[in-house]
C-alpha cells in the first residue's frame, strides 16, 4: 500500500497560524495573484498595440501600391467651414493695394484655334479633272482642312572638305589650310546635334541608351550604346567649368532649397552594388538667374552639403533630415522646414485608416483635423501668390502666424492621446519636433511654404531612374548629374533644353576664357523663350 505523498513545499502549512496571521497571509497571496494577472493584461495590451501598428503599416503599403498616389484628402474640405476660409481670403484681398489703371484694355485670353503660324506649311491642291470642270465659267481653291504632319528623324553624313593653299617661300612649299571647326570632344564622329539629342533623349525623356540605340539605328545608321555612354562621360568634363560658374552664382543668393534621392551605382569603391548612393540637388539663385544643380555622392553624410554650399550664407530650406545640420552650423545658415513633408505624413496616416470606419457622418480623425489646419495655410499661400515680398510678409504675419499658433496648441493638447508608434502620432511628433523650422517661412516674403520646387526639379531624375534603373560607374553617375543640371536649369530659365544644350556644345569648345564661358550661362544666351508654338531650330 502506497503512502500518501507529502504536502508540496509550495503550499504553506497554515494550521499553526493564528487567525490574524492567516488573514495577512491570504491577503499577500491574493495580491501576488493580482500582480500576475495585471502583468498578463499588460502583455496582452502590448501585443494588441503591436498588432494594430502592423495592420496600420499593412494598410498603408497596400494604399501606396494600389490606391491613387495623390495627396488630396477627400474628407479635408468638410473639416473646416470653407466659407470661413473664403471670408479670410476676401478680407486679405481687400487689404491689398489696388493696381494702377492702365489706358490699354485688358488682354483677353482666347482659345487657340488651328496650328501655329511659325510651323512649316505645305500646300496640297486637290484638283478637278478636265472632264469634271469642262464648261465651268471659272475655278477657285478654298482651304477645307489642316493636318499636322510628322517628319521622321533621319541621319545624314556631313563631309568636311578642307581647302588648302600651297605657297612657294624661299624655295620651299608652305601649305595653308582653312580653319576647322572646334569639336567639344575633339575626335568624335557625332555632331553636336547628335550629342544634344542623346543627352535630351536620356535625361529629359527618360530613354535608356539601349532603347536609344535601336531608335537611332532605325534612322539610318547604328550607334553603339557604349559610344553614347563614353561621349556623355567625356562631355561631363567639358561642361564642368560652366557648372562651376552656375554653382558660384547660386551660392551667392539669399535662399536655396535642397533635397536628395537614392541612385544605384554598380561600381563604386568600398560599396556594394545594392547599397544606397545619393543624388543631391540644390535649387535657387538670384531671382533672375535660377539654377538647378545636381551632384552625385556615394555618401549621405553632412559633409556633402558642406561641400556643395561653400560660401553660401543665406536661408536653406530642406526636409527634416539631420544631415543638413552640419552645414547650417558651419556656415551659420538659417534653416527652414517643408510643410509638404509634414503634410505627407498625415496623408499616409489617413490612407492607413481601416476601410468602413470613415463615413461622411463620423467625426474626422486627428490626421484629418491636422490636414485641415495645413490646408488653411496653403489656402493663404494661394491667396497671396503673385504679391510683392513685403505684402506677402504682412499677410503671413496677419493670417498664417495666428493660425499656426492655434495649430500648435491643438497638437500639444492631442498628441498624448494618440497611440505611440502610430502613423498619426509620428506625424504629430514630427510636426512638433520641427516646429521652429516649419514656421520659418513666415519671416520673409520671398520664402516658400514648402520645398516643392526642389522636389519638382528632382522628379525627372526619379522618373528616368525607373527606365534606366542604375548607373554603371561613379563616372557615369557624375556625368548624369551634369546633364540633369543643364536640362533642369534650362527649364528654370524658360529655355528649350535641346536648343540650349546644342547652343552650348557649338561654342564651348572655343570657350577658353571665363568671359566666353559666362556667355554660355542660360540667362546670358540669346535664345527664344521656350514655347510649343515657336520652332527652336533654323
Amino acid at each position: 500500500m502506497k503512502k500518501p505523498a507529502p504536502p508540496s513545499s509550495k503550499q504553506p502549512d497554515n494550521r499553526s497560524l493564528s487567525a490574524v496571521e492567516l488573514v495577512v497571509e491570504l491577503r499577500q497571496q491574493l495580491q501576488s495573484k493580482d500582480e500576475v494577472i495585471q502583468s498578463k493584461d499588460d502583455a496582452i495590451q502590448h501585443l494588441e498595440r503591436y498588432v494594430a501598428l502592423l495592420e496600420e503599416q499593412l494598410r498603408l503599403k497596400r494604399a501606396q501600391q494600389f490606391a491613387a498616389s495623390s495627396e488630396r484628402n477627400a474628407d479635408q474640405i468638410s473639416l473646416f467651414d470653407e466659407a470661413e476660409l473664403e471670408v479670410a481670403i476676401e478680407a486679405l484681398s481687400a487689404q491689398l493695394p489696388e493696381e494702377e489703371a492702365t489706358p490699354s484694355s485688358p488682354k483677353k485670353t482666347t482659345r487657340q484655334r488651328g496650328f501655329s503660324d511659325n510651323l512649316l506649311r505645305e500646300r496640297v491642291e486637290l484638283c478637278l479633272s478636265d472632264e469634271e470642270k469642262a464648261g465651268a465659267s471659272r475655278t477657285f481653291f478654298s482651304k477645307v482642312k489642316e493636318e499636322l504632319a510628322y517628319i521622321p528623324a533621319q541621319m545624314k553624313v556631313i563631309e568636311y572638305w578642307q581647302e588648302k593653299a600651297v605657297f612657294e617661300r624661299d624655295g620651299n612649299e608652305v601649305i595653308v589650310a582653312a580653319q576647322r571647326p572646334v569639336h567639344p570632344l575633339g575626335k568624335c564622329f557625332a555632331t553636336v546635334s547628335l550629342l544634344a539629342y542623346i543627352i535630351v533623349a536620356k535625361y529629359a525623356d527618360g530613354l535608356p541608351l539601349y532603347r536609344l540605340e535601336s531608335i537611332v539605328a532605325r534612322s539610318g545608321h547604328s550607334v553603339a550604346r557604349t559610344n553614347m555612354a563614353h561621349w556623355i562621360i567625356r562631355l561631363a568634363e567639358v561642361f564642368q567649368p560652366l557648372l562651376n560658374l552656375m554653382r558660384e552664382v547660386q551660392n551667392s543668393s539669399r535662399y536655396l532649397q535642397m533635397d536628395e534621392t537614392r541612385i544605384q551605382v554598380l561600381k563604386e569603391d568600398g560599396k556594394t552594388a545594392q547599397s544606397d548612393k545619393w543624388m543631391w540637388v540644390v535649387r535657387g539663385g538670384p531671382p533672375d538667374k535660377p539654377s538647378v544643380l545636381f551632384d552625385y555622392d556615394p555618401s549621405r553624410a553632412g559633409s556633402v552639403p558642406v561641400r556643395l554650399l561653400q560660401d553660401f550664407t543665406g536661408i536653406l530650406q530642406t526636409d527634416g533630415y539631420a544631415g543638413y545640420a552640419e552645414v547650417c552650423r558651419e556656415n551659420q545658415l538659417v534653416r527652414i522646414g517643408c510643410w509638404d513633408h509634414a503634410r505627407r505624413k498625415y496623408v499616409e496616416a489617413g490612407k492607413a485608416v481601416p476601410k468602413g470606419k470613415k463615413t461622411s457622418n463620423t467625426a474626422p480623425t486627428k490626421a484629418d483635423v491636422a490636414l485641415g489646419y495645413i490646408g488653411k495655410l496653403y489656402g493663404i499661400e494661394r491667396a497671396i501668390q503673385g504679391l510683392a515680398e513685403q505684402d506677402k510678409y504682412q499677410a503671413r504675419q496677419q493670417h498664417s502666424v495666428p493660425l499656426l499658433a492655434t495649430f500648435k496648441v491643438w497638437l500639444e493638447k492631442n498628441v498624448g492621446s494618440v497611440m505611440k508608434g502610430s502613423l498619426t502620432r509620428r506625424a504629430m511628433e514630427y510636426t512638433l519636433n520641427h516646429w521652429a523650422s516649419l514656421i520659418g517661412y513666415c519671416e520673409h516674403g520671398y520664402l516658400n511654404i514648402s520645398n516643392v520646387l526642389a522636389e519638382n526639379a528632382i522628379r525627372p531624375f526619379a522618373v528616368g531612374r525607373k527606365a534606366w534603373l542604375f548607373a554603371d560607374s561613379s563616372q557615369g553617375a557624375r556625368a548624369s548629374a551634369c546633364c540633369y543640371s543643364l536640362i533642369e536649369t534650362a527649364k528654370a530659365n524658360n529655355l528649350e533644353p535641346a536648343a540650349y544644350i546644342q547652343h552650348v556644345l557649338e561654342r564651348i569648345g572655343e570657350a577658353d576664357t571665363v568671359e566666353k564661358i559666362e556667355a554660355l550661362l542660360p540667362w546670358n544666351v540669346d535664345l527664344a523663350p521656350f514655347s510649343k508654338n515657336v520652332p527652336q531650330y533654323e
